[in-house]
């Protein structure tokens, strides 16, 4: 019963998609090679002006500045290292007021990629239980 639970609950990926997708901070997806897989519509908009969803195939260290890019490749490696190692901050922009994080993807504890992750530190302006229309 158990296995085929995990299977069932395996075959719910729209819920997940979902989840990413309604998110109002940017998540891109990127595989082991470093190609940008998924952006999700807040990703796409936040990186307009850098092609938007013509991004997805491109390889995010093409992206970054040499530093950068080595950067990336030094906290994947670190990923690789520990099932333990699955998130780091990697920096804050002070005029969004949101801290950025690279978080590991595994799957049954093995690395298969990662995600930039943004953390808004600003207070939610939007009203309690607010539901227009």
């Amino acid at each position: 019963m158990e296995k085929e639970n995990q299977e069932k609950f395996r075959s719910y990926g729209s819920f997940y998609r979902s989840i990413v997708d309604q998110d109002r901070s940017p998540v891109v997806i990127c595989n082991l090679e470093h190609e940008i897989i998924y952006m999700n519509p807040a990703a796409i908009e936040n990186y307009a002006k850098r092609g938007g969803e013509e991004l997805i195939g491109r390889s995010l260290l093409a992206c970054h500045n040499p530093e950068s890019a080595e950067k990336i490749k030094r906290v994947t490696d670190w990923f690789a290292a520990d099932e333990s190692h699955n998130i780091v901050y990697t920096s804050h922009n002070e005029k969004q007021n949101k801290d950025i994080y690279m978080v590991a993807l595994r799957e049954d504890g093995r690395l298969i990629g990662y995600y930039e992750k943004h953390e808004y530190r600003s207070a939610e302006t939007m009203k309690k239980y607010d539901m227009p229309g």
